[in-house]
């Protein structure tokens, strides 16, 4: 009896090993479905247990390998452990799920669906699975796992529309009935004119974009009797061991929403291949509604794919608002570690909000492409990859928000590339990059009017160049520092500021049609640039004898300051109220540049011209601003001043008649080198001009009758540190004071030009320090101003 219990434990034990090694089950591990996130890349790249796992599911329910069904059950030929043919379409009410060691394969013209929301199909097999033309898997999850995996053309692995339901405490389905588009990986779109926000359903599950799960949300409904618009995109998931091909599609997509409800925001599409072939889709775009949903999310983990996919993550179009599409979605490359945010060239002007970047590991790339318009909310964040930022075609990268413009934000990178996008700040930025290239882009720094935001710093080590309109703006201070090349290439290309500091580069090129700007060209801009040095003769210590550290903020006195730059060449405009070049090796502005601080100067200024009864008298500098007269009464112009040896000032402005022409303006300041740093030769082929500002107006009262014209302002100053100056041909260096109005208004006076002269070499031999085929102009309607020297302080230019 003893010898047949025994017996009876050994048979079942054997039994029991063998239906194991039958099933390719091992016993050591659990049958259940474990946490997909954190178990699924170890069951595609550990080969030894790729035969004999239980696929991994998000669903807290598990399955075992007894609950999978038959080749039989889903109408099919064969066996899931051998090779399952389905030669006929088979529908589904709830959730199935498939597991063997064999095959799978679709013939042409057969489904497998499920057209329930949220309903999951589940295949897990250890060969291959093959969808034959026009062959579909259809549900609300779909989940494949398998050695290769094989799509030909028109077939569909298809989870469009029948998203169940997104994470709790999500608002990706908007509130109210207005038909905005629900969210996910981008924002809905917002038809509705006074809609504060500006969107309809929010993003979500950002800290997952690596390996999404979620479903899309549903669009809004336009009435009470329809709450909702079109249905959220559902999930796919693909685990492969070796090769994917893509010749049909992949699809999450949001519901259609129609006039009456807003579009349903995509779904999410999880990838993990060798490699991913083919020339078919892969799709998580929002539904198209009266407001466009938003896109959803993909996340391909592959060691190479095919350029002739097409992968996206577009917004839906919008019926309400056409120009308003629902915003891109996300697609992550996780073998790269790359971010694409594009729209496809579908217009929107709803965001994608981008929040926390990772920092272990630093992503490769950040690409934002194709009309997108990504969005970074937060008040301190810093944007760092290994490789690239590139923001392309029509796309836009905005910090911040328009209405807080009081963060900072830091972008750090090998390169920043911009070609038709721009890149729009609501605070300041400071960016650390080797390379930044721009093509008809630009860079929009908005500090608004608070004083706490600090300087925006832009650091480009190796090589900077704008072509084709590109535009760098601040109307706070700005700084490009560097090692290698600036260039602004040709027309258009501009770099604009409050106060700008040029520095570190060793050549600055302006090329013809470009501008170096600051400050802007409103009155509060010049006017918070020049106030402190228009009320009082003190010359600006900072301007003779400058720091030694190159630095932009409130305390200096340059509004454009180049410092440190071994050649600067300029073929275009250099523009500013108080331009001061040091610490520089040659200047050379060509026969079509020109550095000008004309019509910059003060409002008012000490040698202000007074304007009485329709005469207007001219403003002084460094001569007397002309008398006005204007039906017998005489107005006086302005008082010479200023320091004739070494004069550092602002000319003056004049009085006008009335709200409308209240000012006229004096010229700016050029300061080139300084005391201890004199410039090494400036080459003068175009102008340099401190002009002050004509006015050329007629005046008439509300009757029509004429009530005269203020006077014009005066010239600024140039002080030139040299120790070699050469003036070219049809070249000019002018501080000539502006014509009065035609009518009862002085001329202003001329302002002051000087020549500080260092290093002037001593002995019999004579060196030339002064080379003049050009014109030197000072000139004033009231005489001649001052022209000086340095050593002989004459009003000759020999010495």
């Amino acid at each position: 009896m003893l010898m047949y219990i025994w017996f009876c434990i050994l048979l079942g034990y054997l039994h029991r090993s063998c239906l194991s090694l039958s099933l390719g089950h091992n016993l050591n591990r659990s049958t259940g479905l474990e946490d997909w996130l954190g178990y699924s890349k170890s069951l595609v790249r550990d080969n030894s247990i790729l035969h004999d796992f239980v696929f991994v599911g998000t669903s807290p329910s598990s399955y075992s390998n007894n609950d999978s069904v038959s080749c039989e059950d889903l109408e099919g030929v064969g066996s899931f452990n051998t090779t399952c043919l389905l030669s006929s379409t088979h529908y589904l009410n709830s959730d199935v799920y498939v597991y063997g060691v064999g095959n799978l394969e679709i013939l042409s013209h057969v489904s497998l669906l499920c057209p329930v929301e949220g309903c999951m199909i589940t295949v897990n097999v250890s060969g291959n699975i093959k969808l034959r033309q026009n062959a579909s898997i259809i549900a609300g999850s779909v989940v494949l796992s398998a050695a290769n995996l094989s799509m030909e053309y028109s077939s569909s692995i298809n989870s469009s529309s029948l998203g169940g339901p997104p994470p709790s405490q999500t608002s990706g389905t908007p509130f109210g009935i207005d038909g905005a588009g629900g969210g996910h990986g981008g924002r809905g779109a917002s038809c509705l004119k006074n809609n504060k926000t500006n969107w309809g359903g929010d993003v979500y599950s950002w800290s997952t974009l690596s390996e999404p799960w979620s479903y899309g949300s549903k669009g809004g409904g336009k009435s009470t009797q329809k709450q909702y618009g079109g249905n959220g995109g559902g999930r796919v998931k693909l685990l492969v061991k070796d090769t994917l091909y893509v010749n049909g599609s992949v699809t999450a997509e949001g519901g259609n929403g129609g006039s009456d409800g807003g579009g349903g925001s995509g779904g999410s599409i999880s990838v993990q291949a060798i490699k991913l072939k083919g020339y078919g889709t892969i799709s998580a775009a929002g539904g198209m509604g009266w407001g466009g949903g938003g896109g959803g999310r993909i996340s391909l983990d592959c060691y190479s794919i095919q350029e002739d996919l097409k992968i996206t993550a577009h917004g839906g179009m919008s019926i309400g608002c056409p120009g308003n599409s629902g915003a891109a979605g996300t697609y992550f490359n996780a073998n790269l570690l790359s971010l694409k945010v594009s729209n496809d060239n579908v217009t929107t002007e709803t965001e994608t909000p981008l929040l926390d970047f990772s920092t272990t590991p630093l992503w490769s790339n950040v690409y934002v492409e194709n009309h997108a318009k990504v969005l970074v909310p937060l008040v301190w964040s810093r944007v760092q990859v290994r490789g690239q930022i590139s923001v392309y075609c029509g796309g836009s990268l905005i910090f911040g928000l328009s209405d807080y413009p009081i963060s900072e934000f830091e972008l750090v990178a090998e390169e920043l590339l911009l070609s038709d996008s721009i890149i729009e700040v609501f605070g300041a930025l400071r960016v650390s990059v080797k390379m930044l290239l721009m093509w008809n882009s630009s860079i929009q720094i908005d500090g608004g009017e608070s004083t706490v935001v600090t300087a925006s710093i832009l650091e480009i080590r190796n090589l900077a160049v704008l072509r084709q309109n590109s535009i760098i703006t601040s109307n706070t201070n700005l700084g490009l520092y560097g090692q290698g090349l600036l260039q602004l290439t040709g027309d258009g290309d501009a770099i604009q500021g409050q106060r700008l500091s040029l520095s570190l580069f060793y050549n600055i090129t302006v090329g013809s049609g470009s501008l170096l700007q600051a400050p802007l060209d409103d009155d509060a801009s010049r006017g918070t640039v020049t106030k402190h040095l228009c009320d009082t003769q003190r010359c600006p210590i900072d301007l003779l004898t400058p720091p030694d550290d190159c630095h932009v903020n409130y305390t200096l006195s340059f509004s454009l300051q180049i410092c440190r730059v071994e050649d600067l060449l300029v073929n275009g405009v250099m523009k500013g109220s108080i331009i001061h070049i040091h610490r520089a090796r040659t200047v050379i502005v060509d026969t079509d540049g020109m550095i000008t601080a004309s019509e910059l100067g003060c409002t008012e200024g000490i040698g202000k011209g007074n304007f009485l009864n329709g005469s207007g008298g001219g403003a002084g500098h460094g001569g007397k601003g002309g008398s006005g007269y204007f039906n017998g009464i005489k107005s006086i112009g302005g008082n010479q001043y200023g320091n004739a040896i070494l004069p550092c000032e602002l000319g003056s402005g004049t009085e006008g008649p009335n709200e409308s022409h209240r000012h006229v303006l004096g010229g700016g300041m050029i300061v080139l080198g300084s005391i201890q740093w004199p410039l090494l030769r400036l080459d003068l082929y175009g102008s340099m001009r401190a002009d002050g500002q004509s006015f050329n107006k007629a005046i008439s009262s509300n009757d029509g009758s004429m009530v005269g014209g203020p006077g014009g302002g005066s010239g600024g100053t140039v002080l030139l540190f040299l120790q070699e100056l050469r003036l070219l041909e049809n070249s000019s260096l002018s501080v000539i004071g502006g014509n009065g109005g035609s009518l009862g208004g002085g001329g202003g006076g001329g302002g002051r030009i000087h020549f500080h002269w260092s290093k002037i070499g001593m002995g019999e031999e004579y060196v030339p320090i002064a080379s003049i085929n050009g014109t030197l102009d000072n000139s004033s309607q009231t005489g001649n101003a001052r022209l000086t020297n340095g050593y002989c302080l004459n009003e000759k230019l020999e010495c």
